[in-house]
């Protein structure tokens, strides 16, 4: 996506649902490995990573193209995100807490666009 064709706020946007997306997806890992070790508490957690990461990821391409559907989305995105953040903050590990903070940093960003 080139940088050139975003303004700033749609482009803070976009960064923060990428870092989300990469937060989302190391937390989803350990969570597995968890889920695994029967650590049955973390599947919310594994499932809100999951569809934090899709709903960031889809917001990518809208956000990009300017679309019409981008503000109903990053909405979304942003309650999801924002869910996810509190769920991942009930567990005591370095890579769930990277995760509450890249979701909050993209609740932040997308509420801020849904907004406008």
């Amino acid at each position: 996506m080139p940088a050139a064709i975003l303004n700033d706020g749609v482009k803070s946007c976009a960064d923060a649902c990428v870092e989300c997306i990469e937060a989302c997806e190391a937390c989803e890992a350990c969570a597995q490995q968890c889920i695994e070790s029967a650590e049955q508490e973390m599947v919310e957690c594994v499932k809100l990573c999951l569809d934090c990461a899709l709903l960031c990821e889809a917001c990518l391409p809208l956000l990009a193209r300017g679309s019409r559907y981008v503000t109903e989305l990053c909405r979304l995105c942003a309650d999801a995100c924002d869910a996810c953040a509190a769920e991942c903050e009930k567990h005591d590990d370095d890579v769930m807490r990277h995760c509450a903070q890249a979701c909050r940093r993209a609740v932040e960003e997308c509420g801020r666009l849904a907004a406008e």
